[in-house]
């Protein structure tokens, strides 16, 4: 096995430990702080199979009243989902989270056609087009949206571009770093928030991905399990201007990566089920 091909696998890897947490044990943003109803478009989402079973959970945005953003890894091979909006989600009972109830509402999914379909190797071969969608069989009450942004925004940024960071995910780490996330990992179902700032780098990675610095501190915060699919927004607005995709090792430090959805095939895709 080739050296770039080892390196996407392990990464591939990481990221499915990351950001594909099941349905009982996914995460939040690291040294975030409750969102309150800043973006209470910011959903958690809950992924089935054909016996409408749980198999994971992302975070999700609502972009129009029935229509989900989240990242295709959590849409793809999937049967159908629940996306409940509430700040806080009680905790799993028979009949409620994450089987349904009150408060969640259902819907079906769509990934990209373009996922993971592309033929160079190593990065960002495994994790390409990470967008999907899910679409509510009811309007969502929330009256307030994400807004897609313009094509290549991303492209005009300087260097450490703030941005806001919001998700569900683990809510802290029991008993320290260096330990896998099943082991350690507390999760509360709370949606929270924390600033952080666009990494400039020279990569050929840039043309698909945000990469943001996953090390909270001087203020900034950082993504975790569970924030998969979840907004990166132009700090101070409701702007998507990337979703949450995979991380480079397996305790969700280091450096993180976000899907850019400013590519235009990707928006033109996504506005395909707005129309």
């Amino acid at each position: 096995m080739g050296r770039r091909l080892r390196v996407s696998v392990l990464i591939l890897l990481v990221s499915l430990i990351c950001v594909l947490a099941w349905a009982g044990s996914a995460m939040a943003i690291q040294f975030g702080q409750p969102d309150g109803d800043n973006h209470p478009y910011v959903c958690l989402v809950v992924f089935y199979d054909q016996n409408d079973k749980p198999m994971w959970r992302t975070t999700g945005e609502l972009i129009s009243p029935t229509v989900v953003l989240t990242a295709g890894h959590g849409t793809f091979g999937t049967n159908g989902a629940r996306v409940w909006f509430w700040e806080d989600i009680p905790a799993s009972s028979l009949g409620g989270y994450p089987y349904g109830g009150p408060g969640s509402h259902h819907g079906a999914v769509y990934t990209n056609p373009l996922y993971r379909d592309v033929p160079l190797p190593g990065l960002p071969g495994f994790d390409y087009h990470d967008v999907g969608i899910v679409v509510l069989d009811d309007e969502a009450p929330v009256g307030v949206y994400a807004e897609l942004p313009t094509a290549g925004v991303v492209d005009t940024f300087s260097a450490k571009h703030p941005v806001d960071l919001v998700g569900y995910g683990v809510n802290y780490q029991e008993h320290g770093g260096g330990v896998l996330p099943y082991d350690t990992w507390q999760w509360l179902r709370q949606r929270q928030y924390a600033p952080a700032q666009v990494v400039q780098t020279k990569s050929r990675m840039t043309s698909e991905f945000l990469t943001l610095t996953a090390n909270p501190g001087q203020g900034k915060g950082g993504i975790t399990f569970g924030d998969s699919g979840g907004p990166i927004l132009d700090r101070g607005t409701d702007v998507v201007l990337g979703l949450n995709a995979f991380v480079s090792n397996s305790n969700c430090s280091g450096v993180s990566y976000a899907q850019r959805i400013d590519i235009p095939d990707i928006l033109a895709w996504i506005n395909s089920f707005l129309e």
